[in-house]
């Protein structure tokens, strides 16, 4: 198995919203870019939703975001995995982010949207105890916007994340 390492977090100061994957896949650690795979539905979603769509640059995709308050990590900063599914992540071999820290250095974030179910499985499991008052997040899976995900259309998806560009309020 391969040891791998995930990106810096895309974040501002203006991030209300932390959209958060498991770990790049095979072909986003070549590109060194966030959802790289061409069949992965994030950027065609988040282009609907926000006009970062694939059609533009990966840094001016970035930059859009941040634009929009989104911030966007993964929770793995390392694991072992073979080829890209989340089901081949070895668990003894997970060490999560810095997430106490990512919050102190981004407070106006409220809402922590799971790009499927291993990301949230990993960071209620690995994160969410030792975050302290950071904890009380807003937070919400979403259907994972892999290729591998196949259960749901592309439409589907788009309009289950919706959610990102109104979160309702904390409270």
């Amino acid at each position: 198995m391969h040891q791998l390492h995930s990106f810096s977090p895309i974040a501002d100061v203006r991030a209300r919203v932390l959209i958060l994957g498991s770990m790049p896949g095979k072909l986003s650690l070549q590109a060194q870019q966030y959802y790289a795979h061409p069949r992965n539905a994030f950027w065609p979603i988040l282009g609907e939703l926000v006009g970062a769509g694939p059609h533009l640059p990966y840094a001016a995709r970035l930059q859009v975001l941040k634009a929009n308050g989104i911030a966007l990590w993964d929770v793995l900063k390392s694991c072992t995995r073979e080829g890209s599914l989340d089901s081949a992540i070895d668990d003894t071999s997970i060490i999560a982010n810095d997430f106490a820290s990512f919050h102190r250095v981004h407070p106006n974030i409220t809402h922590v949207f799971f790009n499927g179910a291993k990301a949230e499985a990993c960071y209620r499991k690995h994160v969410l105890l030792g975050l302290g008052a950071a904890a009380r997040l807003h937070y919400q899976r979403l259907p994972s916007t892999s290729p591998a995900h196949a259960a749901l259309s592309q439409v589907q998806k788009l309009t289950a994340w919706e959610i990102i560009t109104q979160p309702a309020p904390v409270g």
